[in-house]
Order: C-alpha cells, then structure tokens, then sequence
C-alpha cells in the first residue's frame, strides 16, 4: 500500500512501511525467522546511521519463531546505542515475549495486547542414536538456560523465578507483564504519536 507524502516537488507516492522507517518505526510481525532477523538489522543500522540519538520505535506482534534468528536481533538490540522502545501491538509470544522484554529506553504495551513465556521447544522431531539424542537434548538445556539469563537479566527476577515461569505455557496480560518486570508501562496508541 501507499501513501502520499507532500514535498517542494509536489506530491509522490511512496510504500507505506518506507514512510514508517521515515518516522523510525520498525515492524516485528510474524514469525521470527532469518530473512527478518537480517531486515530487522538493516532497518536498524540504517536509522542509526541517520541520527544515532534519537530514538527508534520497534513495535512487536509475534508469535516467536527460531531462536538464533532471534537472539540475533537482541544481540542487535543490546550493542546498538541509539535508544530502542519497544511496543507490544497484540502478542509478543516466546522469542518475540524476550525481544520486547529487552527494550532499553521502554517497553509499553497495549492494553489488550499479551505477552507468553515458555521453555524452548525442538524445532523438528527427534532422530538418531541415543548420542545423538543425548547431544540434542543437552544443546537444548544449554538455550534454555541461557534464555532464562537473559529473561532474568530485563525483568530483575532470579533465574529460578524465570525457570518457573517458563516451565510451560505462561501467558501475561499487560498488568502482570508490568508486575513480572516484562513491561514497564500499559498505554494507549498516542504514545507512538508522541514521536
């Protein structure tokens, strides 16, 4: 879809999600997965080249998705020194729930938006030898635990609060988000507006 945007040569039509980087908007929708994650930097790294201080809004709606991909675009999130507030428009589900939880100049959520937190799943089915099978589940102890550091790092719980929590299927409505240390604020749309 396009927009109009008025300028002194008059009025062009330009794609909607490139009027929105303009305003350093950045989208997180869908699964996560390579092809964003590498988007994701580049829409990043452009808007830091063009004014490293000023802040730069990602708003999430995610059901998760790879965990590499993912903690790709924390790594990104964490190194990158122009402020990044995040915004939960809707759900921000497993890797997406870490990715908003990691925002560091605010995490703000909708008021009927939901964040979920659980344990890392196996992508695939299991095959091979008991070795194998040892060394799968072993690598998949290792992201938990991981996974569970970082979550405990953004919310100020011990890691044994965030084991509990990601035990299974936890789902957090913006109230709880905020009391956890997920989220720091519920607000309404004209947050974005405010620029």
């Amino acid at each position: 879809m396009n927009v109009q945007v008025k300028s002194s040569s008059g009025i062009t039509l330009v794609p909607m999600d490139t009027r929105l980087l303009a305003d350093r908007k950045v989208f997180v929708e869908g699964e996560i997965n390579q092809e964003k994650a590498c988007l994701f930097i580049k829409q990043i790294l452009l808007l830091c080249m063009e004014d490293s201080s000023k802040p730069v809004d990602v708003l999430i709606n995610s059901p998760g998705g790879e965990i590499s991909s993912g903690l790709l675009m924390y790594d990104c999130i964490q190194s990158c020194k122009t402020p990044i507030r995040m915004y939960c428009m809707g759900t921000a589900y497993s890797m997406g729930a870490l990715l908003f939880a990691s925002g560091n100049h605010g995490r703000y959520m909708f008021p009927h938006s939901e964040l979920m937190l659980h344990e890392p799943l196996l992508g695939n089915r299991v095959g091979g030898n008991a070795s194998s099978i040892r060394s799968i589940s072993d690598s998949l102890m290792e992201t938990r635990n991981k996974m569970n550091q970082i979550l405990a790092k953004h919310t100020g719980r011990t890691v044994k609060e965030i084991e509990e929590a990601t035990s299974f299927d936890h789902y957090y409505s913006p109230e709880e988000s905020v009391d956890f240390g997920l989220a720091d604020e519920i607000v309404n749309f004209d947050k974005l507006m405010e620029g």
